[in-house]
């Protein structure tokens, strides 16, 4: 923990770090618009009070373990923490409560203190002693309170999240706390949870959602208790706070919402309810890791599609509310998972929260501060754990269409998932250079246009010229060209993932070149930022193979563009000033 045992210079490098972070976000909290405080569902969006679209980008933020204090306060000062949050670029928190907290005095009525001394958590409470002396002798629903406070000083919602109903790890299909009638989980008991809860923090402008209960699991459970009970909670939640946006998981682990589609659920009340489903590698065992990645990407998506997404098709808003991967790096099944997921959310512009926020745990599952190799914060709580990973997660943060953002004619952006960048013009000097591409931020994208039938790729401000997207062989820099007629400018998605974009170069003198029948992918170069073309890969059956780096989703914005000179100006002089053709 960062107290005075911690190394000085480590310490304090960590304050100098969570300083920079605050000031961050109080910058970007000047700069952005006033946060929203009644949030609502227009079909399947998410809008705030002028029908806005409001693009959730949470993190969660646990406080459902056995202390029920929010995690890292024995490490960082909970303000800081909360800046942290907001520097990172996320606006909201999916903070977790236990039913109990609010239920079993046995539980609720204990200050941090001495919830801290009856688990012998006294290095972590010392710490808390530290950075949060305020929050020692404070009742644990108080505690609750101050967290929530603090993240709306620094300009972050909460969805408040009933995750289990004892105090624990969740989850697992025998812990008691899985399904109605289980062990810990009476549905009366719980509907006056919800309903405390709710009442307790009407008050607070921040808190925009409560979900009603996650990871819904194990074997009593079944559809008709579910409808039963979920629609008593929803309509529960609703009479108490009628602002809060009230969040419905499914079954098995909230991966299956797909009863839904032949048995709509039944509420008083509309514009106010919203479905949540999670999605993790493991979810599909090592599917990821032992199979062909792309193959296994068009399979898991279509099923996450087939269980939960359709609900967006039918005008319901859909959270993924749990997503992450292992931040060190190593995990090849889960390193493959997220750009097939990160694509996904990128396409279908999801609202999503991810796992998680902490760096370490006070207690989890009888090991005292265990370290979370999920966190996006390191186990001091002081600094990302992995900038690499943070970086792309940020670029699913900012909103691509929605009402309100409807700034430009629908166009495509060129989105690389593995890096969380997208393809933009070269801003580097020089002649035929300025017209080739590199990955940069999403922010600064293209505005593409593809056309199916002819198969080509173009900027939409070139000027008036039939520019287009060209390969020009292997290993070679992609390239914008005027000469679009031929096989070399015809793109086409060409693998399962539908994440490949190929041109055929069998006719043309690069086909000696490319494999995979000829075909040349769109590819980042050795330099990780170029993008070039290569011979096709990972297209099918090697399963050891990686395709990620050929990974790019044509991805749907009606974002305005930012401004920057037209593709015509950017061309050298020779081939800017000479008679353009099309083939």
């Amino acid at each position: 923990m960062s107290s005075p045992s911690s190394p000085p210079a480590a310490w304090l490098a960590c304050v100098l770090a969570l300083l920079a972070c605050h000031h961050a976000a109080a910058a970007a909290a000047a700069a952005a618009p006033a946060m929203p405080t009644t949030l609502s569902t227009s079909s399947r969006w998410v809008v705030d009070e002028r029908g806005n679209r409001v693009k959730l980008a949470c993190v969660n933020w646990p406080s459902h373990l056995e202390p029920m204090l929010a995690e890292g306060l024995g490490k960082q000062p909970v303000g800081a923490i909360s800046a942290a949050v907001a520097s990172m670029g996320f606006n909201c928190v999916r903070l977790t409560w236990p039913t109990f907290l609010v239920t079993n005095a046995s539980y609720g009525d204990l200050t941090v203190a001495e919830s801290f001394r009856r688990l012998n958590l006294t290095e972590s409470l010392a710490g808390i002693a530290v950075n949060n002396p305020t929050f020692v002798d404070l009742k644990l629903i108080e505690a609750l309170k101050a967290v929530v406070r603090s993240l709306g000083d620094n300009g972050v919602m909460v969805i408040l999240d009933n995750h289990l109903s004892k105090p624990g790890w969740c989850c697992s299909n025998t812990d008691g706390n899985g399904f109605f009638g289980d062990t810990y989980f009476d549905p009366d008991v719980w509907i006056k949870g919800l309903k405390t809860m709710a009442d307790t923090f009407a008050g607070f402008p921040n808190v925009v959602g409560m979900s009603l209960r996650n990871e819904l699991r194990g074997p009593r459970q079944n559809a008709d208790d579910w409808y039963k009970y979920m629609q008593l909670g929803a309509e529960a939640v609703h009479a108490a706070n009628p602002r809060v946006l009230v969040i419905l998981s499914g079954l098995s682990f909230d991966n299956d919402l797909a009863f839904l589609n032949s048995r709509p659920i039944n509420l008083t009340f509309t514009g106010k309810a919203a479905f949540e489903v999670h999605w993790y590698s493991f979810s599909n065992s090592q599917e990821w890791g032992s199979g062909n990645a792309n193959q296994a990407c068009a399979r898991v998506s279509a099923g996450v599609s087939r269980r939960a997404l359709y609900l967006l098709d039918k005008g319901w808003s859909v959270i993924l509310s749990e997503f992450g991967v292992d931040n060190r790096g190593g995990n090849a099944n889960d390193n493959r998972y997220y750009g097939c997921a990160a694509a996904v959310a990128a396409d279908l512009d999801l609202d999503w929260a991810l796992w998680a926020l902490q760096g370490s745990y006070y207690l989890r599952e009888g090991v005292l501060g265990l370290d979370e190799v999920y966190g996006v914060l390191d186990w001091a709580w002081c600094k990302p754990r992995n900038a690499t990973a943070l970086r792309r997660v940020q670029a699913l943060q900012r909103p691509l269409r929605g009402p309100g953002l409807a700034e430009a004619p629908p166009y495509a952006v060129l989105f690389h998932p593995v890096t969380g960048m997208c393809a933009l013009r070269r801003r580097r000097g020089g002649s035929a250079a300025a017209a080739a591409l590199e990955l940069g931020p999403c922010g600064e994208t293209e505005a593409w246009e593809y056309s199916a039938e002819q198969q080509r790729l173009a900027p939409r401000d070139a000027g008036g010229s039939p520019l287009c997207l060209r390969a020009e062989g292997a290993g070679r820099p992609a390239s914008l060209g005027a000469s679009c007629g031929d096989a070399m400018a015809r793109w086409r998605p060409v693998s399962d993932s539908k994440l490949h974009l190929a041109v055929n170069a069998t006719s043309s003198s690069s086909s000696s070149a490319a494999g995979d029948g000829g075909l040349l992918c769109l590819d980042v170069g050795a330099d990780g930022r170029s993008v070039v073309t290569n011979p096709c890969r990972c297209l099918s059956a090697d399963n050891s193979c990686d395709p990620e780096s050929q990974w790019f989703k044509m991805v749907t914005s009606t974002r305005s563009v930012a401004a920057k000179e037209t593709m015509l100006a950017q061309l050298p002089p020779k081939l800017k000033n000479g008679k353009i053709r099309s083939l």
